[in-house]
């Protein structure tokens, strides 16, 4: 079967799916799916038969786990959701995360308040992953301004990774059973002490199978007096960061990516910490072809000026065909395709509801 490149674009009013064959000259638009209910996470899980798993945030009716078998074309509600236990004093606000497990149906889920959940058998029930949601930290943490969410979840083997607003980043080095703060190097310029040992606004962390001990992380950075707190690096599996925010018009934003191909490779989209725009109204996305030590603005294709969109943390991602395209979605409801590697972009969709999140596979 011709390779398919399939786009889960999770907006205000629903899930969309995008298809388009591998030469993505033009795309298909499948949806909505849970229509008028808020979507904030998305999975395109290519283990075996392609599943498509995306939340559905109903403040009613409560929160829902969405699942596809046929590329998205039908959705159904897996049998449960993540709950907290009823004496645990937590209630569910938002999914806010999904990723796939080791086995074929083992999902992990991040949620709001800032805690995760484990199914092994394709969302149909959900357990606590007690090692973080019992954490000593956990009823200190407190929301940003998206709320207490747990967003980021990157596993490496026994290593996983937790990206916590704001909680900071959280290690585990034996599969999850206990975790870490682990933010030597990454500051909160809104607290008094700016480097504390958890507390921190991190929006979002990516790492590069290829280099396990890397990660890049887009922090709350935007602090005048610490220009240095937005764009980081670890290379110690996250032990310690270091800045590399240094050339780029704002070390503000939500979203990092990572070249599916080259470990070196990295992109973000800039905004003013204030308005959550493009700098003086120009979109570009910015990329480092050296993990970081310089970057160059990309905005072939965009509006030169006057275009105040935001994109969310989940809403960039890449595709991983020879010469991958960028993806990102805004909050005024345009999905952006940025062919060879974010050389040349096009606007695919310019009327979508406000996007949250943007999930790419090529199945």
């Amino acid at each position: 079967m011709p390779e398919r490149v399939l786009l889960s674009i999770g907006t205000k009013k629903g899930l969309f799916v995008a298809e388009a064959n591998k030469a993505r000259r033009s795309f298909t638009l499948r949806g909505s799916f849970g229509t008028g209910v808020a979507v904030y996470s998305a999975l395109i899980d290519t283990r075996g038969r392609p599943r498509i798993y995306a939340s559905s945030c109903n403040t009613w009716f409560g929160m829902k786990v969405l699942v596809s078998t046929d590329l998205g074309k039908r959705f159904k509600e897996t049998k449960s959701a993540p709950a907290f236990p009823k004496d645990d004093g937590r209630a569910l606000a938002n999914i806010w995360s999904l990723e796939a497990g080791d086995r074929r149906n083992e999902l992990w889920c991040g949620v709001e308040p800032a805690s995760l959940f484990r199914s092994r058998n394709g969302g149909d029930s959900w357990e606590m992953v007690t090692g973080i949601n019992n954490h000593p930290h956990a009823r200190m943490w407190q929301p940003g301004n998206g709320g207490l969410c747990l967003h980021t979840l990157l596993r490496d083997g026994h290593r996983v990774h937790l990206g916590i607003s704001t909680g900071g980043h959280y290690l585990s080095e034996d599969g999850g059973d206990s975790f870490t703060a682990s933010n030597q190097g990454v500051g909160a310029g809104f607290v008094p002490e700016p480097f504390p040992e958890f507390g921190q606004c991190v929006h979002k962390i990516s790492g590069h199978k290829d280099a396990p001990g890397r990660l890049y992380m887009q922090n709350h950075g935007g602090f005048p007096e610490h220009p240095d707190f937005g764009v980081l690096r670890s290379d110690d599996h996250g032990r310690t960061w270091r800045s590399i925010s240094k050339g780029l018009p704002s070390d503000f934003g939500f979203p990092i990516v990572v070249h599916p191909h080259d470990a070196d490779t990295v992109y973000v989209l800039p905004l003013e910490p204030m308005t959550r725009a493009c700098p003086g109204g120009a979109p570009a996305v910015w990329r480092s072809e050296n993990g970081g030590g310089s970057w160059r603005r990309l905005a072939r294709g965009f509006p030169k000026k006057e275009s105040f969109f935001t994109v969310h943390r989940d809403a960039m991602d890449i595709d991983e065909l020879k010469s991958p395209a960028l993806y990102f979605g805004t909050t005024t409801g345009q999905l952006w395709m940025g062919r060879d590697g974010g050389e040349d972009w096009t606007c695919v969709f310019d009327s979508l509801p406000p996007i949250h999140v943007v999930k790419v596979a090529v199945v």
